[in-house]
């Protein structure tokens, strides 16, 4: 019989990316709601141990590992040693990921499949590593795949990133159907335009950026996409599974508008 639901105690979850943007959000807020977080972090160690810091500071337990998932299928293991270190894992936030910003006929190959590795293929074995656990715990647990609007509709100059995060959103929605008997819920979210580093606007206030083509006007704040996460890992969202939830400002509505509404050609380079 399988046990639905977390442990009594302290349940574990594991985000990656979590050094900074959305990934770290998604780990403090986590930790609000009482989980022990392992973060894992590519080239920003310093980002990390902040991450770590902030989560201890609610009172929870934290665990850094090094995760570089263009070196694969190796480097996975810091997935496996974040859940030895924190006794199991209940939820994970697969949120690493890169892009490029060159059209599809330019790119080599090269690039096509550092975008591959890291958002898909990366994203896959973070995924199985802990659905695996989960099995073998029996007590249930959630996957959660950060991908974008672009899992859904595409962006110029973004042909591998767009490839990846559709697959990834696909790869949920199997891991939905196949995982539910054990009681485990797999579901991505879907963000627009976020004020992260990725996006290069560390530390600035979307409120305060003009955005005409989003129908809520601006860019979303890391701890806008990391409360759906929050929401997902949690018992109220115990019957949602194989969905995507777009948290985007409004963004994948406005296809027919900005067909209909640009002026000019521009939007056909990156």
């Amino acid at each position: 019989m399988v046990r639905r639901g977390y442990r009594a105690g302290m349940p574990v979850a594991i985000v990656t990316g979590s050094d900074s943007g959305i990934g770290r959000a998604a780990a403090v807020a986590l930790a609000q709601d009482g989980f022990d977080v392992g973060v894992t972090w590519h080239s920003d160690h310093d980002g990390a141990e902040e991450t770590a810091e902030e989560v201890r500071a609610t009172g929870r337990r934290a665990e850094v590992r090094q995760l570089d998932l263009e070196q694969l299928p190796g480097a996975v293991s810091a997935v496996d040693e974040l859940i030895e270190s924190l006794g199991g894992v209940d939820v994970l936030v697969a949120n690493s990921g890169t892009g490029t910003s060159k059209l599809a006929v330019d790119l080599e190959y090269d690039e096509w499949r550092k975008v591959i590795s890291v958002d898909l293929d990366g994203a896959f074995l973070c995924l199985q590593r802990a659905a695996r656990r989960m099995i073998e715990q029996g007590r249930g647990g959630r996957l959660i795949a950060v991908t974008s609007v672009h899992e859904h509709q595409p962006r110029v100059g973004a042909a591998p990133y767009d490839a990846a995060k559709g697959g990834l959103g696909l790869l949920v929605k199997t891991l939905a159907i196949e995982l539910g008997e054990h009681g485990i819920t797999a579901n991505s979210v879907a963000p627009g335009e976020i004020a992260t580093p990725m996006t290069g606007q560390t530390d600035e206030d979307p409120h305060g950026k003009d955005r005409p083509g989003v129908p809520l006007g601006r860019p979303g704040d890391a701890r806008e996409i990391a409360a759906v996460i929050a929401f997902l890992a949690s018992p109220k969202a115990s019957y949602i599974t194989g969905t995507s939830i777009a948290a985007d400002g409004g963004m994948l509505q406005m296809g027919p508008m900005a067909g209909s509404h640009l002026q000019d050609p521009s939007w056909r380079r990156p």
